[in-house]
């Protein structure tokens, strides 16, 4: 690594963090200012507000901000750069300025690297902290309301509730149907199924069992009965955020095990997972597009330069809660949907490379 790329390099990464802390202590601030009153209310100690709440909240918030942060650390690096005349004297010297871009992309990749690790695995396990938090003191109290409940918990059982009664875990109007390829084979029902605790296992009381061989219908009525099926209280819970609190892998599994029972709420999960992959790549080029813009010399100094950057930055934001809309109303597909202000902005870097002058 030549001195040009140390000098580039630290400059660049110091810059990122320092915005970085400046944004996210800003949000931090607004947060608290609107959640101080649900803190009040619930008497939470200070100590907790802080450890539980803010120090898992503030990884959530830089990773959010990323593309924002990365990109204006950028435009300010190389404006500054440009203002002092360096980036011409950089030039005059041989240096290509494809060759300029080297200690930037090396910047960029590093943050990439770094950020994929945190999405896919620490920021979720921090996320769960947060998320419960915010859950107890600062959302209103969870009431599953869903009616007819169907769901698939193995590949040819299903299970139907009218009804979920979240706090006593009791299902009302139980059914456990067994059908293969079209034809129904059995068919267990009762009035409540309720969750045991203690067993883990899912308890039925007065039950009447159909079991259908052809034409022929077999009718018992059995008093009690424990059942295990793939399917849980925390299926019932509160998916506020859910997506967020999960890594990579417990991610996968989780929408494995949805498509395995034929859900069709999957986007949001999708989504968040393509975004993960996504995000690292958007980082690079946020950074090149940077460089790109921010290179000449302003005659006004280098307030224009970061504002276009701010605007740039925020466009891309506004393509990203745009791409995830559509996505999540089944416009697109999840995958297009998180590569596309990807792509768009790879496509905006391409144009700029090759005919805006530097």
């Amino acid at each position: 690594m030549k001195l040009l790329d140390k000098y580039i390099l630290k400059k660049f990464l110091t810059t990122f963090v320092f915005v970085v802390l400046i944004l996210v202590s800003v949000i931090l601030v607004i947060d608290f200012t609107e959640k101080n009153d649900d803190f009040i209310k619930h008497n939470v100690a200070a100590s907790e507000i802080i450890f539980d709440y803010y120090l898992n909240l503030i990884p959530f918030y830089a990773n959010m901000l990323s593309p924002i942060t990365v990109f204006i650390a950028t435009v300010f690096v190389t404006a500054k750069l440009a203002s002092h005349t360096e980036i011409v004297a950089i030039l005059s010297s041989g240096v290509s300025f494809r060759r300029l871009l080297v200690p930037y992309l090396m910047g960029s990749s590093i943050i990439a690297v770094v950020i994929f690790v945190l999405i896919g695995w620490v920021i979720p396990n921090a996320n769960k902290e947060s998320v419960a938090f915010q859950i107890k003191y600062t959302k209103s109290s969870f009431t599953y309301d869903s009616r007819n409940i169907h769901v698939k918990v193995a590949p040819e059982t299903y299970v139907y509730m009218e009804s979920y009664n979240v706090t006593a875990k009791v299902g009302y109007n139980f059914a456990l149907e067994t059908i293969e390829d079209t034809n129904l084979k059995s068919k267990l029902t009762s009035n409540n199924v309720r969750w045991d605790d203690e067993k883990q296992k899912w308890h039925v009381d007065n039950y009447t069992l159909r079991t259908f061989d052809g034409e022929k219908e077999t009718l018992y009525k059995g008093g009690a009965l424990d059942t295990t099926l793939r399917l849980s209280p925390k299926d019932f819970e509160s998916t506020y955020k859910l997506e967020q609190t999960m890594t990579l892998t417990e991610l996968n599994e989780y929408i494995d095990e949805k498509k395995a029972r034929g859900a069709d709420d999957l986007e949001t999960y999708l989504i968040e997972k393509y975004e993960r992959f996504s995000y690292p790549f958007a980082i690079i080029i946020l950074t090149v597009i940077g460089v790109i813009v921010s290179a000449r010399k302003a005659r006004g100094g280098v307030g224009f330069q970061i504002a276009l950057g701010f605007l740039l930055a925020f466009i891309f934001i506004i393509f990203v809660i745009t791409s995830r809309s559509l996505a999540q109303v089944g416009d697109i597909h999840p995958s297009v949907a998180a590569w596309i202000p990807t792509i768009v902005f790879t496509g905006i870097g391409f144009i700029l490379y090759r005919y805006v002058p530097r």
